[in-house]
């Protein structure tokens, strides 16, 4: 029979009596100790499940030395975060894995460096078992947070701090973003453009730097004309804004990558408005193959990434660091994954 709503609160003690076993056997069935006969846990789960027992999250705690808490740490601001839908899509990977572990996210941004601060109290506070952190540039502090809490951390991004070649290694996840990059231009040179124009993301960011050497390498030089490059900032604006910026310096471009679908997005909102055809005057390319590369009028060709998955991925890595009874040995198979990247060719270019 399950407790009533209003009633008293089901004890360790009744659901012990409830399965003819002892209280501390209860607790290690509970608390997912090894030891227990499985049938003897089968009785105790459905005890548990008749009396609607549900554990004490503090007293829990004190057993097992963990909080069933991940926080996720986005190095950007609310605004930037709930308008691209590369941050969505790869929050809504790591929400499944760790709700598949029972294991709770605990959401935190950078809305200004004074957050540190407050973030480097909570994560050395003990409220979370460890940390997903994502959109990191060069000078992020949070890496040192990390460290100095002793808080085993999973990165999205290949690292790019000054230090982060030193033992341990990061563990993180990314995407071949060098190769997506080369994919996407080979594909504009296979198609006849010769003034290929790029928008790159904040170069101080991994994956904006590892999509420009790719750009780079696909052209065949090391320095492109600098008039074809623009920064746009990883957003829709950043990305009109910079496409106006390479009309006024190259005018006879006929091709641009975008770093991302927003900014290719941005992008072809300025060429309509200066009365460029996509893809007769100007072909464009995006990354990441989200929601709005499909809805871009025309229908954009782009890089795809597998944004959700990588979020999985992440919260894979670090479940499996915090897994109860992992040793040295198990960790030490742990490594960085890299995910390949793919040409998605639609009507844009």
């Amino acid at each position: 029979m399950v407790s009533e709503p209003n009633g008293p609160r089901p004890t360790l003690e009744a659901v012990a009596a409830r399965a003819g076993v002892s209280r501390a056997t209860v607790s290690r069935v509970v608390n997912g100790g090894a030891g227990v006969r499985a049938a003897v846990q089968e009785k105790v789960r459905q005890a548990v499940t008749e009396l609607g027992y549900v554990p004490n999250s503090a007293a829990r705690s004190l057993v097992t030395r963990r909080t069933g808490a991940v926080a996720v740490v986005i190095a950007e601001p609310e605004t930037r975060v709930f308008s691209d839908p590369f941050f969505g899509r790869q929050l809504r990977g790591i929400s499944r894995e760790l709700a598949a572990a029972d294991t709770q996210l605990l959401l935190l941004f950078v809305e200004h460096r004074a957050d540190y601060d407050r973030i480097g109290r909570y994560l050395s506070a003990g409220h979370v078992d460890g940390a997903l952190m994502f959109s990191l540039h060069r000078d992020d502090p949070l890496p040192e947070i990390a460290r100095n809490a002793g808080l085993p951390t999973v990165y999205g991004g290949r690292p790019g701090w000054a230090d982060a070649d030193r033992a341990p290694r990061p563990l993180y996840v990314d995407t071949d973003n060098r190769d997506g990059a080369r994919q996407a231009v080979h594909h504009l040179l296979g198609s006849g453009r010769r003034r290929i124009a790029v928008i790159t993301g904040p170069l101080d960011q991994t994956s904006a730097l590892d999509r420009l050497d790719g750009y780079r390498d696909a052209l065949g030089t090391a320095a492109p004309d600098p008039r074809l490059i623009a920064d746009g900032a990883f957003t829709a604006a950043g990305g009109e804004r910079a496409m106006a910026e390479l009309l006024d310096s190259a005018p006879d471009l006929d091709a641009v990558f975008a770093c991302s679908d927003l900014m290719a997005n941005g992008a072809l909102r300025t060429l309509r408005a200066c009365g460029r055809r996509v893809p007769d005057d100007v072909a464009v390319v995006g990354y990441d193959d989200l929601e709005p590369a499909a809805w871009a009028d025309p229908p954009l060709t782009t890089v795809r990434q597998d944004v959700e998955e990588m979020g999985r991925m992440m919260a894979r890595l670090l479940l499996r660091r915090l897994a109860p009874g992992a040793d040295d040995t198990d960790r030490a198979d742990l490594a960085p994954v890299i995910t390949g990247a793919k040409l998605v060719v639609r009507e844009s270019g």
